[in-house]
């Protein structure tokens, strides 16, 4: 199963959906319940869940393949900004195959897999929900429901909020970033943009390692 984490609900999910031609169910969480709820803080993230309901793997980063290398002539195609941060993007540490390979693993030896977790395990690899994570969820709950409303620059000033007392939740600000301006590039509603702050982490930071 897969969960669009988006505040523009199908109409800026939906397209994607359809593009990918899933087989498998596709959600669309419109309220960003599922990172609020499991400490969802990038994309494309993974939770792995047995048939009892029991979280195995808390959210990781998870990608299915490898992204093709883009060509100078597609590049040359694009808006700057796209062709920049498709350029960045290609430096992004991702070990997909070797994430394949544990969850095909866990599909089939199921708890007996050495890539199912402890609940011990899974808990501390959650890491911490401290007071200003409660605070930025609560920011970002405050800063979708004036979006909806159409109070956009006051959406603004708590999605800021939002990334200032979480500051490594990238969801947060590409939701924000994409609500300003759908390339995430710079805006007068927001002090960085996804580019901006990627070259200044590193792009091979942008991830964290997998742990399998």
């Amino acid at each position: 199963m897969t969960v669009a984490l988006d505040t523009g609900g199908a109409e800026a999910a939906g397209p994607w959906i359809d593009r990918a031609r899933a087989t498998h169910p596709s959600l669309i969480d419109s309220a960003h319940l599922l990172d609020e709820l499991l400490g969802v803080v990038n994309v494309p993230s993974g939770v792995w869940i047995d048939e009892l309901g029991t979280i195995v793997r808390p959210p990781e980063p998870a990608f299915p393949w490898r992204p093709r290398q883009p060509t100078e002539e597609l590049l040359a195609q694009l808006p700057e900004i796209a062709a920049e941060q498709l350029r960045e993007a290609q430096k992004i540490k991702i070990d997909p195959e070797a994430y394949l390979d544990a969850l095909r693993d866990w599909v089939q030896n199921g708890e007996r897999s050495r890539y199912a977790l402890s609940p011990d395990e899974v808990i501390s690899r959650s890491g911490e929900r401290d007071i200003d994570g409660s605070r930025a969820a609560a920011s970002f709950e405050l800063a979708q429901h004036l979006q909806r409303a159409g109070h956009h620059r006051d959406a603004a000033r708590w999605f800021r909020e939002a990334h200032r007392l979480q500051p490594d939740n990238w969801t947060y600000k590409r939701q924000a970033w994409s609500l300003a301006d759908p390339l995430q590039g710079p805006t007068d509603a927001y002090d960085s943009d996804w580019l901006t702050e990627v070259r200044k982490l590193g792009p091979e930071n942008y991830y964290p390692p997998v742990r399998l």
